[in-house]
């Protein structure tokens, strides 16, 4: 292949004449974590990193399921630093899309530098940790850490490993460029990311509000009734087709059997039957039967109902308005009445959870219109942050490459 004047040809394909290629261990250290002591694990202390508080997308997030203290004796050089870069080297994840991620420390609260994360020391001041941290975001990095990984269930990687990864490296001035604009995209994300947290709440408010009747929308009043489901629906219990019939050719038509086949409040089409045993059409209301149940979603098609799924057919209230109010409910399932959790309900369990419904079909169905006005916000929201997410990634390649000069 014939290089333009300006390039040249590499292992990982053409890039700058004026940049390097070179093995990581030409730029920078890398140096491991400090092995703590179980016994002083703990909810009190410093703040104990560990793989489980690095993000798939880079960075580190913190909850009060994942974040782990430590209060015993450290090492003052196992203290963090604002600006630290830092490698996850080991991996939990089925799909091993961990392994190798970075994060770079933002608070300035403590953080315990703990095993298997690595430290990148940055002393040789041939690369800036910005512009590295999107070099070990990028495919080929990650690849090529994914076909080196040890162990099956959990994977592992190593100093020796990462630090033999060859890659393009730009001069400074274009790195801090280069990770500059890459920064610019992420924060826009993260905009996008926070504007559509905060509308799911205010959703969640209107819904807390109209769904109980505490709010009355204007223009409407009178008394609202409690209905047993069974009383304003009918109820179609699933039966799970023989399993010689089930295939993933689409050959059939989609079978839902559970909570795996309703992704983000639609059914999706994972496994398809040729013999078809209960049957609901699309835009059916769908409740999960078994564990875990009560969850709530509308069939994407006509499809065969396995035992894990009941739908439901509204002949006496607002369709709408049903589906927004089991939507609001899916929490009531995890307790009975005894206070335990539902494994599985039957048919009369189903037909005897009630909910409650203003008389006027009117305002049941503009009830439903402001619901689903804040819902339309959000997936208009969520599909801006998919193309920006699609334009990070195109934008990387571009520019770790050189394709693309800022410069």
């Amino acid at each position: 292949m014939e290089v333009k004047p300006g390039y040249k040809q590499t292992e990982i394909g053409v890039i700058p004449e004026d940049w390097d290629f070179i093995q990581l261990k030409n730029c920078i250290d890398l140096k491991n974590g400090y092995a703590f002591e179980s016994a002083y694990f703990s909810d009190r202390g410093e703040v104990l990193l560990t793989p489980g508080n690095f993000s798939r997308t880079g960075g580190l997030q913190f909850d009060s399921t994942n974040t782990k203290r430590y209060n015993g004796k450290f090492p003052k050089d196992s203290v963090l630093s604002y600006g630290d870069l830092l490698l996850v080297m080991t991996d939990l994840t089925p799909d091993c899309k961990l392994l190798g991620k970075p994060a770079i420390v933002e608070t300035k609260e403590p953080l315990l530098h703990n095993q298997r994360i690595a430290k990148v020391v940055n002393n040789q001041r041939k690369a800036i940790n910005g512009f590295l941290f999107y070099v070990f975001l990028s495919d080929h990095y990650l690849r090529y850490l994914k076909d080196r990984a040890t162990g099956s269930t959990v994977r592992h990687t190593s100093l020796r490993i990462i630090s033999s990864f060859r890659n393009a490296l730009p001069p400074i001035k274009e790195q801090i460029a280069i990770s500059k604009t890459l920064s610019d995209i992420d924060s826009l994300i993260t905009s996008i990311e926070k504007q559509i947290e905060k509308k799911k709440l205010i959703k969640q408010g209107v819904m807390q509000e109209l769904l109980t009747g505490k709010r009355r929308l204007p223009g409407f009043s009178g008394e609202w009734e409690t209905k047993r489901l069974g009383d304003v629906s009918v109820v179609i219990m699933g039966q799970s087709p023989d399993s010689k019939y089930y295939n993933t050719d689409s050959k059939g038509i989609p079978l839902i059997q559970g909570n795996a086949d309703i992704q983000n409040g639609k059914s999706v089409s994972r496994i398809w039957t040729k013999s078809i045993t209960k049957e609901c059409q699309k835009g059916a209301i769908l409740i999960t039967v078994r564990a875990p149940v009560g969850s709530v979603g509308i069939s994407s098609s006509r499809a065969c109902l396995g035992r894990g799924v009941c739908a439901v057919q509204p002949y006496s209230v607002n369709e709408r308005y049903l589906y927004w109010q089991l939507k609001f409910s899916e929490d009531k399932w995890n307790e009975s009445q005894q206070g335990s959790t539902f494994t599985s309900v039957n048919s009369n369990q189903i037909k005897d959870f009630c909910i409650l419904c203003p008389t006027s079909f009117d305002e049941q169905a503009a009830i439903a219109d402001v619901i689903e006005d804040i819902e339309i916000e959000i997936d208009l929201h969520i599909k801006q942050l998919n193309k920006q997410i699609l334009l990070k990634q195109a934008t990387m390649q571009e520019l770790l490459t050189g394709r693309i000069r800022l410069v």
